[in-house]
């Protein structure tokens, strides 16, 4: 199970994010965050493998689970750690986090369930965009859908382009569906939720919900679901 302990290191390294607390504070990480993490990992392979088999759940850092630390080089925001752990369950074909794939945020007050490609490239975006245009009846049919949207109830977007992408009319009935720069839909849950034996069941229960949408994206992109 994903122990509460998870959620109190976090919170603490939120408030000392520098190498010294970190150091400090190692076998914390590794008892109450990796550990947990990887055997969580390693037990979802069997439910992942039952939504589809090719999505890969590999119990290592850097496979699924999220390295703890944040690549500082280009950015103004020095801290060095990252204040919440990430497990992506991506498809094969894929080499890091922008494939498709579905995904865990485990952090203080932002916990969430997800599924879809972040931040594709743009021949990736331009494939969707077009399969959208072309088949209209079957990205509504999806991602309208009453029991999706029960689930994923934060939307199937983030984040979106200011005017229609380039190539595509802006006056296209479903032009703010092709204006996402993401293709994500989330479901959000709890710290308490998430900390219960049952819920590695549990989340492959939620993901189920959007299996429409994940074989739609997935496809569409040439992978095999």
């Amino acid at each position: 199970m994903i122990p509460p302990a998870l959620f109190d290191f976090f919170r603490d390294l939120s408030a000392n994010n520098n190498r010294d607390w970190f150091n400090e504070n190692r076998s914390r990480y590794e008892q109450d965050v990796k550990a947990p993490l990887l055997d969580f990992i390693a037990e979802f392979a069997a439910p992942l493998y039952s939504i589809s088999p090719h999505f890969l759940a590999i119990p290592k850092v850097g496979g699924s689970l999220f390295r703890i630390y944040r690549d500082v080089r280009f950015s103004k925001d020095k801290r060095p750690y990252k204040e919440a752990a990430g497990i992506h369950f991506r498809h094969e074909v894929g080499k890091d986090a922008h494939a498709p794939g579905f995904y865990l945020h485990l952090e203080p007050g932002e916990v969430f369930a997800a599924l879809g490609i972040w931040a594709p490239g743009s021949r990736e975006l331009f494939t969707i965009r077009k399969r959208i245009v072309d088949e209209p009846d079957e990205w509504l049919r999806i991602t309208r859908d009453q029991s999706f949207l029960k689930v994923f109830s934060a939307g199937y977007e983030h984040q979106k382009l200011k005017r229609a992408p380039k190539g595509f009319d802006p006056n296209h009935p479903l032009i703010e569906d092709l204006k996402c720069k993401h293709f994500v839909a989330s479901s959000p849950l709890t710290e308490e939720f998430v900390s219960t034996p049952a819920f590695s069941d549990k989340l492959c229960q939620i993901y189920g919900h959007g299996t429409e949408y994940m074989k739609y994206l997935t496809q569409t992109l040439g992978h095999p679901w």
